[in-house]
């Protein structure tokens, strides 16, 4: 009686390991090629698939506890999206103002108005790494806005 070895049958079963993981590999690379990734990019152009909505960020620039969140659920509760609320570089903001962050000053007119902003508080700073509309600081002025 003799006894069987079973490197034969190890190397026929890495070989149809291989053989799967190769067939794997080059059907992951075909579908890459045919299917590549895509880049989100905001657009710069006007689609009926983009919302109306305006993207607003509230800070708070007077010190006054709360002020930003109460700001931030009126806005809401008017139809904008508020995307974040927190507090400013500082608190000795007199005057609320509104900054345009994509250069679409109507955007941010309808905020101020919303507000009761003077739209001479507007101020443009644009970036390209900005996602939202508008960003919102209150001053110390919050008593005299539209809450």
């Amino acid at each position: 009686m003799t006894k069987r070895s079973s490197t034969p049958f190890l190397i026929n079963a890495g070989i149809i390991f291989s053989a799967g993981l190769l067939i794997l590999l080059l059907a992951a690379l075909a579908g890459r090629v045919i299917y590549p990734r895509i880049v989100p990019e905001r657009t710069d152009l006007e689609s009926h698939l983009i919302s109306n909505v305006i993207q607003v960020e509230v800070l708070n620039g007077c010190g006054v506890a709360g002020v930003a969140t109460r700001f931030t659920n009126h806005l809401r509760s008017l139809g904008f999206d508020v995307v974040s609320s927190g507090n400013f570089e500082s608190f000795d903001l007199e005057h609320s103002i509104i900054i345009d962050r994509t250069g679409n000053r109507s955007n941010a007119a309808r905020v101020a108005r919303a507000l009761g902003i003077d739209e001479s508080r507007i101020i443009r700073e644009t970036s390209p790494f900005f996602y939202l509309d508008a960003t919102v600081v209150i001053g110390a002025d919050h008593a005299d806005l539209n809450l």
